[in-house]
Protein backbone atom coordinates (compact mmCIF):
# COMPACT_ATOMS: atom_id res chain seq x y z
CA UNK A 1 0.00 0.00 0.00
CA UNK A 2 1.47 3.30 -0.97
CA UNK A 3 2.08 5.71 1.18
CA UNK A 4 -0.76 8.21 -0.30
CA UNK A 5 -3.19 5.38 0.14
CA UNK A 6 -2.19 5.29 3.57
CA UNK A 7 -3.28 8.51 4.05
CA UNK A 8 -6.40 8.50 2.59
CA UNK A 9 -7.66 5.75 4.79
CA UNK A 10 -6.14 7.03 8.06
CA UNK A 11 -8.10 10.23 7.15
CA UNK A 12 -11.71 8.31 6.25
CA UNK A 13 -10.80 6.59 9.66
CA UNK A 14 -10.55 9.75 10.83
CA UNK A 15 -13.64 11.10 9.75
CA UNK A 16 -15.94 8.17 10.94
CA UNK A 17 -14.26 8.14 14.33
CA UNK A 18 -15.09 12.03 14.54
CA UNK A 19 -18.90 11.02 13.48
CA UNK A 20 -19.16 8.16 15.86
CA UNK A 21 -17.42 10.43 18.73
CA UNK A 22 -19.87 13.20 17.96
CA UNK A 23 -22.89 11.43 17.96
CA UNK A 24 -21.70 10.13 21.58
CA UNK A 25 -21.14 13.54 23.12
CA UNK A 26 -23.47 14.98 25.76
CA UNK A 27 -25.97 17.16 24.35
CA UNK A 28 -24.90 20.84 24.74
CA UNK A 29 -27.01 22.44 27.70
CA UNK A 30 -28.56 25.96 26.14
CA UNK A 31 -31.78 26.84 26.82
CA UNK A 32 -32.79 26.22 23.83
CA UNK A 33 -32.75 22.78 24.65
CA UNK A 34 -34.48 23.30 27.94
CA UNK A 35 -37.71 24.31 25.65
CA UNK A 36 -36.51 21.36 23.41
CA UNK A 37 -36.77 18.70 26.55
CA UNK A 38 -40.19 20.29 28.11
CA UNK A 39 -42.19 20.28 24.47
CA UNK A 40 -40.89 16.47 24.22
CA UNK A 41 -41.83 15.80 27.25
CA UNK A 42 -45.04 17.88 27.03
CA UNK A 43 -45.80 14.72 24.11
CA UNK A 44 -45.04 11.82 25.92
CA UNK A 45 -48.92 11.78 27.78
CA UNK A 46 -51.53 13.23 25.51
CA UNK A 47 -51.41 9.86 23.63
CA UNK A 48 -53.14 7.96 26.77
CA UNK A 49 -54.80 10.72 28.38
CA UNK A 50 -56.58 12.05 25.29
CA UNK A 51 -58.14 8.15 24.62
CA UNK A 52 -58.80 7.90 28.01
CA UNK A 53 -60.91 11.08 28.37
CA UNK A 54 -63.09 9.81 25.79
CA UNK A 55 -63.18 6.15 26.30
CA UNK A 56 -66.75 5.68 26.07
CA UNK A 57 -67.06 6.93 22.63
CA UNK A 58 -64.37 5.17 21.42
CA UNK A 59 -65.83 1.64 22.70
CA UNK A 60 -69.43 2.50 21.33
CA UNK A 61 -68.11 3.91 18.21
CA UNK A 62 -66.37 1.04 17.51
CA UNK A 63 -68.52 -1.38 18.86
CA UNK A 64 -65.48 -3.24 20.75
CA UNK A 65 -65.96 -5.48 23.86
CA UNK A 66 -64.86 -4.81 27.20
CA UNK A 67 -61.35 -6.87 27.51
CA UNK A 68 -60.44 -5.05 23.78
CA UNK A 69 -60.82 -2.06 26.00
CA UNK A 70 -59.12 -3.13 28.95
CA UNK A 71 -56.02 -3.96 26.08
CA UNK A 72 -56.43 -0.27 24.95
CA UNK A 73 -55.88 0.89 28.35
CA UNK A 74 -52.95 -1.52 29.06
CA UNK A 75 -51.10 -1.31 25.73
CA UNK A 76 -49.18 2.17 26.23
CA UNK A 77 -47.73 0.88 29.66
CA UNK A 78 -46.65 -2.43 27.81
CA UNK A 79 -45.17 -0.97 24.83
CA UNK A 80 -43.48 1.16 27.69
CA UNK A 81 -41.75 -1.62 28.54
CA UNK A 82 -41.06 -3.33 25.27
CA UNK A 83 -39.55 -0.48 23.83
CA UNK A 84 -37.43 1.17 26.84
CA UNK A 85 -35.42 -1.95 27.05
CA UNK A 86 -34.10 -1.30 23.28
CA UNK A 87 -33.57 2.06 24.08
CA UNK A 88 -30.31 2.43 24.97
CA UNK A 89 -29.34 0.88 21.54
CA UNK A 90 -31.20 3.03 19.86
CA UNK A 91 -29.42 6.06 21.33
CA UNK A 92 -25.70 4.40 20.98
CA UNK A 93 -26.27 3.65 17.45
CA UNK A 94 -28.05 7.25 16.64
CA UNK A 95 -26.75 9.67 18.90
CA UNK A 96 -29.49 10.90 21.92
CA UNK A 97 -30.26 13.99 19.69
CA UNK A 98 -31.41 11.50 16.48
CA UNK A 99 -32.57 9.13 18.51
CA UNK A 100 -35.41 11.49 20.11
CA UNK A 101 -36.08 13.18 17.35
CA UNK A 102 -37.09 9.96 15.61
CA UNK A 103 -39.20 8.71 19.13
CA UNK A 104 -41.06 12.01 18.45
CA UNK A 105 -41.74 11.39 14.63
CA UNK A 106 -42.98 7.48 15.07
CA UNK A 107 -45.24 9.10 17.84
CA UNK A 108 -46.76 11.41 15.44
CA UNK A 109 -46.96 8.45 13.22
CA UNK A 110 -48.96 5.98 15.88
CA UNK A 111 -51.28 9.18 16.26
CA UNK A 112 -52.32 9.61 13.01
CA UNK A 113 -52.76 5.96 12.05
CA UNK A 114 -54.73 5.05 14.89
CA UNK A 115 -57.63 6.90 14.14
CA UNK A 116 -57.68 6.06 10.58
CA UNK A 117 -59.71 2.94 11.08
CA UNK A 118 -61.45 0.29 13.44
CA UNK A 119 -60.50 -1.42 16.59
CA UNK A 120 -57.19 -3.43 15.79
CA UNK A 121 -55.72 -0.23 13.64
CA UNK A 122 -56.29 1.60 17.19
CA UNK A 123 -54.46 -0.80 19.07
CA UNK A 124 -51.64 -0.71 16.46
CA UNK A 125 -51.88 2.81 16.31
CA UNK A 126 -51.63 2.97 19.82
CA UNK A 127 -49.27 0.68 20.19
CA UNK A 128 -46.89 2.57 17.80
CA UNK A 129 -47.12 5.98 19.02
CA UNK A 130 -46.34 4.43 22.51
CA UNK A 131 -42.95 3.07 21.40
CA UNK A 132 -42.11 6.69 20.38
CA UNK A 133 -42.78 7.54 24.21
CA UNK A 134 -41.03 4.87 25.65
CA UNK A 135 -37.83 5.99 23.67
CA UNK A 136 -37.99 9.55 25.25
CA UNK A 137 -38.98 8.15 28.87
CA UNK A 138 -35.64 6.57 28.51
CA UNK A 139 -33.28 8.87 26.88
CA UNK A 140 -34.60 12.44 28.06
CA UNK A 141 -33.59 11.52 32.08
CA UNK A 142 -30.31 10.74 30.35
CA UNK A 143 -30.41 14.21 28.69
CA UNK A 144 -31.20 15.94 31.75
CA UNK A 145 -28.04 13.94 33.78
CA UNK A 146 -25.30 14.89 30.63
CA UNK A 147 -26.48 17.94 29.66
CA UNK A 148 -27.49 19.41 33.11
CA UNK A 149 -25.19 17.67 35.76
CA UNK A 150 -25.47 20.98 38.06
CA UNK A 151 -29.29 21.34 37.65
CA UNK A 152 -30.41 17.98 38.34
CA UNK A 153 -33.21 18.21 39.93
CA UNK A 154 -34.25 21.97 38.74
CA UNK A 155 -34.75 20.38 35.04
CA UNK A 156 -35.87 17.21 36.26
CA UNK A 157 -38.49 19.62 37.66
CA UNK A 158 -38.93 21.41 34.42
CA UNK A 159 -39.19 18.52 32.51
CA UNK A 160 -42.07 16.39 34.37
CA UNK A 161 -43.79 19.75 34.79
CA UNK A 162 -44.37 19.48 31.10
CA UNK A 163 -44.96 15.66 31.81
CA UNK A 164 -48.38 16.70 33.41
CA UNK A 165 -48.84 20.19 31.66
CA UNK A 166 -49.18 17.51 28.61
CA UNK A 167 -51.25 14.94 29.93
CA UNK A 168 -53.51 17.82 31.53
CA UNK A 169 -54.09 18.97 27.98
CA UNK A 170 -54.68 15.82 26.87
CA UNK A 171 -57.54 15.47 29.31
CA UNK A 172 -59.15 18.75 29.54
CA UNK A 173 -59.11 19.81 25.73
CA UNK A 174 -59.91 16.43 24.11
CA UNK A 175 -63.31 16.33 25.05
CA UNK A 176 -64.41 19.39 24.82
CA UNK A 177 -63.16 18.59 20.76
CA UNK A 178 -65.01 15.54 20.45
CA UNK A 179 -68.80 17.20 19.85
CA UNK A 180 -66.98 19.27 16.95
CA UNK A 181 -64.31 16.69 15.31
CA UNK A 182 -65.71 13.33 16.53
CA UNK A 183 -63.76 11.28 18.63
CA UNK A 184 -61.23 10.64 15.90
CA UNK A 185 -60.52 14.28 15.00
CA UNK A 186 -60.11 15.14 18.51
CA UNK A 187 -57.86 12.51 19.78
CA UNK A 188 -55.79 12.48 15.80
CA UNK A 189 -55.54 16.36 16.73
CA UNK A 190 -52.17 15.50 19.01
CA UNK A 191 -50.51 14.76 16.31
CA UNK A 192 -50.10 18.08 15.50
CA UNK A 193 -48.48 18.87 18.78
CA UNK A 194 -45.70 16.45 18.41
CA UNK A 195 -45.22 17.69 14.87
CA UNK A 196 -43.74 20.73 16.30
CA UNK A 197 -42.47 19.06 18.91
CA UNK A 198 -40.11 17.57 16.28
CA UNK A 199 -39.27 21.11 14.27
CA UNK A 200 -37.73 22.37 17.31
CA UNK A 201 -35.91 19.59 18.81
CA UNK A 202 -34.08 19.54 15.21
CA UNK A 203 -33.44 22.94 15.82
CA UNK A 204 -32.07 22.99 19.11
CA UNK A 205 -30.08 19.59 20.28
CA UNK A 206 -27.00 19.03 19.40
CA UNK A 207 -24.16 16.93 20.54
CA UNK A 208 -20.96 18.56 22.37
CA UNK A 209 -17.72 17.28 22.50
CA UNK A 210 -17.28 13.19 22.32
CA UNK A 211 -17.92 11.54 25.75
CA UNK A 212 -14.78 9.62 27.50
CA UNK A 213 -13.55 6.60 26.36
CA UNK A 214 -13.90 3.81 28.83
CA UNK A 215 -10.91 2.14 29.07
CA UNK A 216 -9.96 -1.05 27.60
CA UNK A 217 -10.89 -4.55 29.24
CA UNK A 218 -13.08 -2.58 32.31
CA UNK A 219 -16.38 -4.23 32.78
CA UNK A 220 -19.66 -3.26 34.30
CA UNK A 221 -21.79 -5.36 36.25
CA UNK A 222 -25.18 -5.99 34.71
CA UNK A 223 -27.61 -3.95 35.97
CA UNK A 224 -29.49 -6.93 36.27
CA UNK A 225 -27.48 -8.58 39.08
CA UNK A 226 -27.87 -5.73 40.90
CA UNK A 227 -30.39 -5.56 44.15
CA UNK A 228 -31.08 -1.63 44.68
CA UNK A 229 -31.35 -1.33 40.41
CA UNK A 230 -34.13 -4.32 41.01
CA UNK A 231 -35.76 -2.37 44.29
CA UNK A 232 -35.84 0.60 42.05
CA UNK A 233 -37.34 -1.14 39.15
CA UNK A 234 -39.90 -2.64 41.13
CA UNK A 235 -40.82 0.75 42.49
CA UNK A 236 -41.09 2.27 39.16
CA UNK A 237 -43.53 -0.17 37.94
CA UNK A 238 -45.70 0.08 41.03
CA UNK A 239 -45.76 3.75 40.88
CA UNK A 240 -46.72 3.15 37.24
CA UNK A 241 -49.34 1.10 37.75
CA UNK A 242 -51.20 3.87 40.15
CA UNK A 243 -50.94 6.45 37.34
CA UNK A 244 -51.92 4.56 34.40
CA UNK A 245 -54.82 3.21 36.44
CA UNK A 246 -55.54 6.42 36.81
CA UNK A 247 -55.22 7.77 33.85
CA UNK A 248 -56.68 4.93 31.80
CA UNK A 249 -59.61 4.42 34.36
CA UNK A 250 -60.44 7.39 36.87
CA UNK A 251 -63.09 9.19 34.36
CA UNK A 252 -64.74 6.13 33.67
CA UNK A 253 -64.92 5.97 37.16
CA UNK A 254 -66.92 9.27 37.58
CA UNK A 255 -69.00 8.79 35.11
CA UNK A 256 -70.31 5.55 36.40
CA UNK A 257 -71.16 7.56 39.53
CA UNK A 258 -73.28 10.18 37.75
CA UNK A 259 -70.90 12.89 36.87
CA UNK A 260 -70.73 14.31 33.55
CA UNK A 261 -68.24 13.36 31.06
CA UNK A 262 -66.61 16.52 30.34
CA UNK A 263 -66.65 17.14 34.21
CA UNK A 264 -64.56 13.87 35.01
CA UNK A 265 -62.33 14.82 32.06
CA UNK A 266 -61.63 18.00 34.01
CA UNK A 267 -60.64 16.07 36.80
CA UNK A 268 -58.62 13.83 35.22
CA UNK A 269 -56.68 16.99 33.50
CA UNK A 270 -57.00 18.54 37.16
CA UNK A 271 -54.79 14.95 38.35
CA UNK A 272 -52.05 16.10 35.30
CA UNK A 273 -51.98 19.62 36.35
CA UNK A 274 -51.46 19.38 39.98
CA UNK A 275 -47.90 17.59 39.03
CA UNK A 276 -46.98 20.93 37.69
CA UNK A 277 -46.15 23.26 40.54
CA UNK A 278 -45.42 19.90 42.30
CA UNK A 279 -43.06 19.32 39.67
CA UNK A 280 -41.29 22.29 40.32
CA UNK A 281 -41.15 22.64 43.91
CA UNK A 282 -40.56 19.19 45.26
CA UNK A 283 -37.79 17.53 42.90
CA UNK A 284 -35.45 21.17 43.49
CA UNK A 285 -36.22 20.30 46.83
CA UNK A 286 -36.28 16.86 47.99
CA UNK A 287 -33.43 15.19 44.99
CA UNK A 288 -30.89 17.90 47.13
CA UNK A 289 -31.28 15.88 50.60
CA UNK A 290 -29.30 13.03 50.82
CA UNK A 291 -32.57 10.47 51.60
CA UNK A 292 -36.20 10.61 49.90
CA UNK A 293 -37.58 7.99 51.24
CA UNK A 294 -40.02 10.41 53.53
CA UNK A 295 -41.07 12.28 50.65
CA UNK A 296 -42.05 9.28 48.78
CA UNK A 297 -43.60 7.60 52.09
CA UNK A 298 -46.01 11.00 52.30
CA UNK A 299 -46.69 11.51 48.84
CA UNK A 300 -47.59 8.05 48.02
CA UNK A 301 -49.96 8.33 51.67
CA UNK A 302 -52.53 10.78 49.39
CA UNK A 303 -52.50 8.43 46.93
CA UNK A 304 -53.47 5.87 49.54
CA UNK A 305 -56.16 8.26 51.34
CA UNK A 306 -57.36 9.30 47.76
CA UNK A 307 -58.32 5.33 46.58
CA UNK A 308 -60.57 4.95 50.08
CA UNK A 309 -62.16 7.88 49.72
CA UNK A 310 -62.94 6.41 46.07
CA UNK A 311 -64.01 3.32 47.58
CA UNK A 312 -66.10 4.64 50.22
CA UNK A 313 -67.76 7.25 49.26
CA UNK A 314 -66.66 8.56 45.43
CA UNK A 315 -69.23 10.51 44.54
CA UNK A 316 -69.03 12.67 48.18
CA UNK A 317 -66.02 14.51 47.56
CA UNK A 318 -65.19 13.45 44.13
CA UNK A 319 -62.52 16.81 43.66
CA UNK A 320 -60.76 15.99 47.20
CA UNK A 321 -60.17 12.04 45.89
CA UNK A 322 -58.68 13.97 42.79
CA UNK A 323 -56.44 16.13 44.49
CA UNK A 324 -55.45 13.52 46.79
CA UNK A 325 -54.49 11.30 43.96
CA UNK A 326 -52.78 13.92 41.91
CA UNK A 327 -50.40 14.88 44.60
CA UNK A 328 -49.68 11.51 45.18
CA UNK A 329 -48.64 10.78 42.00
CA UNK A 330 -46.08 13.10 42.16
CA UNK A 331 -43.96 10.54 43.34
CA UNK A 332 -42.87 9.67 39.56
CA UNK A 333 -40.26 13.07 39.39
CA UNK A 334 -38.57 11.22 42.19
CA UNK A 335 -37.91 8.15 40.50
CA UNK A 336 -37.04 9.94 37.76
CA UNK A 337 -34.54 11.63 40.09
CA UNK A 338 -33.44 8.33 41.98
CA UNK A 339 -32.42 7.03 38.48
CA UNK A 340 -29.82 9.69 38.41
CA UNK A 341 -28.93 9.67 42.05
CA UNK A 342 -28.33 6.29 42.01
CA UNK A 343 -25.65 5.84 39.69
CA UNK A 344 -21.84 7.71 39.44
CA UNK A 345 -22.03 7.94 35.59
CA UNK A 346 -23.84 8.23 32.79
CA UNK A 347 -23.51 5.08 31.14
CA UNK A 348 -24.69 3.47 34.01
CA UNK A 349 -27.55 5.80 34.29
CA UNK A 350 -28.48 4.93 30.99
CA UNK A 351 -29.08 1.15 31.78
CA UNK A 352 -30.58 1.77 34.88
CA UNK A 353 -33.28 4.38 32.90
CA UNK A 354 -33.52 1.25 30.67
CA UNK A 355 -34.18 -1.47 33.09
CA UNK A 356 -36.52 0.42 35.21
CA UNK A 357 -38.58 1.99 32.93
CA UNK A 358 -38.33 -1.10 30.50
CA UNK A 359 -39.41 -3.91 33.41
CA UNK A 360 -41.11 -1.37 35.62
CA UNK A 361 -43.39 -0.85 32.51
CA UNK A 362 -44.11 -3.90 31.74
CA UNK A 363 -45.17 -4.65 35.68
CA UNK A 364 -46.95 -1.81 35.50
CA UNK A 365 -49.16 -2.76 32.53
CA UNK A 366 -51.25 -5.27 34.38
CA UNK A 367 -52.55 -2.44 36.68
CA UNK A 368 -54.98 -0.92 33.80
CA UNK A 369 -55.59 -4.67 32.48
CA UNK A 370 -56.64 -6.27 36.04
CA UNK A 371 -58.51 -2.69 37.18
CA UNK A 372 -60.93 -3.30 34.46
CA UNK A 373 -61.05 -6.97 34.22
CA UNK A 374 -62.18 -7.15 38.01
CA UNK A 375 -64.85 -4.15 37.42
CA UNK A 376 -65.97 -6.01 34.46
CA UNK A 377 -65.79 -9.32 36.79
CA UNK A 378 -67.77 -7.53 39.54
CA UNK A 379 -69.89 -5.15 38.24
CA UNK A 380 -68.39 -2.81 40.44
CA UNK A 381 -65.22 -0.62 41.59
CA UNK A 382 -64.22 -2.24 44.98
CA UNK A 383 -62.55 -5.20 43.93
CA UNK A 384 -60.27 -2.69 41.60
CA UNK A 385 -59.67 -0.28 44.28
CA UNK A 386 -59.04 -2.85 46.76
CA UNK A 387 -56.13 -4.02 44.59
CA UNK A 388 -54.69 -0.38 43.63
CA UNK A 389 -54.80 0.27 47.81
CA UNK A 390 -52.40 -3.28 47.96
CA UNK A 391 -49.98 -2.10 45.40
CA UNK A 392 -49.81 1.54 46.91
CA UNK A 393 -48.96 -0.22 50.28
CA UNK A 394 -46.23 -2.00 48.11
CA UNK A 395 -44.94 0.97 46.38
CA UNK A 396 -44.92 2.89 49.77
CA UNK A 397 -42.45 -0.07 50.94
CA UNK A 398 -40.00 -0.31 48.15
CA UNK A 399 -39.77 3.49 47.69
CA UNK A 400 -38.61 3.75 51.51
CA UNK A 401 -35.39 1.45 50.66
CA UNK A 402 -34.69 3.27 47.20
CA UNK A 403 -35.04 6.63 48.75
CA UNK A 404 -31.91 5.85 51.26
CA UNK A 405 -28.78 7.57 49.98
CA UNK A 406 -26.68 4.55 48.25
CA UNK A 407 -25.48 3.58 44.64
CA UNK A 408 -26.61 0.92 42.69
Amino acid sequence: MSIADQGTRAGETNTTGRAASHRTGALVGTPLLVVGVALAATNLRPAVTSMASVLGEVRDGLGASAPWTGLLTAVPTICFGLAAIVAPLLGRRLGVARAIGVALAVLTAGLVLRVVDGPWVVLGGTFIAASGIAIGNVLIPVVVKESFPHAVGRVTGIYTAALAAGGGLGAAFTPMLEPLLGWRGAVGAWAALSAGALVVWATGARHGAAAPVRTAGVQRRSMLRRPLAWALTAFFGLQACVAYVAMGWLSELFVSEGIPRTTAGLMLALINVIGIPLSFLIPPIALNRSSQSGWIVGLAFCSLAAIVGLAVAPAAAPWLWTVLLGVGMAVFPLGLGLIALRTRETAETTDLSAMAQGFGYLLGAAGPFLFGMLHGITGTWTASLALLAAVIVAEMILGWVVGRPRFV
